[in-house]
């Protein structure tokens, strides 16, 4: 199986309402349709993550961004312009995504990424993605594909075969988190 492949398969199962295991800019994730209740409802159960707890979306460019936040403050774009490795941003209001995505306060946690496959996975797609890690809520971060668990393995409607031997480690990305007045404070480094 190809590159190709693996984006026409992973498609066909995210516009199912599925869920797919993928790699990302960051860690392994499980991924959803972000706008899709019941496909994010999926991912709380199989993560057994409480509902309480947000997720990270991921889109694959600032335009996309505009159309999942509400007022975005400046200084995100500077904090991007100077950032060489993945960086999620919390923006105080979410718009446009399925109910639970969001915390209780309206906030969302998204990253722009740039990886190769994901970024143009979530181009075709035309929407954003849920990526939370691949793993159940409270276990252990798996840093490369052989680490995940296999319960989380059969729980997608589809796993991806790309950079699947890749044991390079990797690590979630910061998170800073950005008030409507641009006032930003680092929250996971």
């Amino acid at each position: 199986m190809n590159y190709e492949d693996d984006l026409k398969n992973s498609l066909e199962a995210l516009r199912k309402g599925g869920i797919i295991l993928y790699p990302t800019d960051t860690v392994w994730g499980l991924g959803c349709d972000a706008t899709n209740h019941s496909a994010v409802e999926k991912i709380f159960t199989v993560k057994s993550r409480s509902e309480s707890k947000s997720l990270i979306i991921l889109v694959d460019s600032e335009g996309m961004l505009e159309r999942y936040v509400k007022d975005i403050p400046p200084i995100v774009y500077e904090i991007t312009a100077v950032s060489d490795s993945p960086i999620t941003i919390i923006y105080p209001e979410g718009k446009n995504l399925a109910p639970g995505v969001c915390s209780e306060d309206g906030s969302v946690g998204i990253r722009v990424c740039r990886e190769e496959f994901c970024s143009e996975l979530i181009r075709r797609f035309r929407k954003p993605l849920i990526s939370t890690s691949a793993n159940i809520s409270g276990k252990p971060l798996p840093a490369h594909f052989g680490e995940i668990d296999e319960d989380i393995t059969r729980s997608a409607d589809y796993v991806v075969k790309y950079r699947q031997k890749d044991r390079q480690k990797h690590s979630a990305s910061p998170v800073i988190k950005v008030e409507k007045n641009g006032v930003f404070k680092i929250i996971r480094i």
